[in-house]
């Protein structure tokens, strides 16, 4: 019950936060885009691993990773440097 949950939460959470931190960097709020960006990491990571189990997609699932420490670093730099 919980994982049908998380994978219909999934299937809005991850094109709302993603596309909105591109909308918010694209309208010069680049540190509002970053944490938006954050925000959809984890439902990116989330699906990228289930396509990565179920259909030996790796590619999908190692570029959500290293955007996941891309993002992070972006946040790090806008927020606390």
């Amino acid at each position: 019950m919980n994982e049908k949950l998380f994978n219909s939460a999934s299937q809005f959470a991850l094109p709302f936060f993603t596309i909105s931190g591109f909308a918010l960097t694209s309208f010069k709020y680049p540190e509002w885009g970053l944490v938006f960006a954050l925000l959809s990491q984890p439902f990116w990571l989330y699906s990228s691993h289930k396509a990565y189990k179920n259909a030996g997609q790796s590619g999908i699932f190692v570029s959500s990773i290293i955007m996941t420490f891309v993002i992070i670093f972006g946040v790090i730099n806008y927020w606390f440097l």
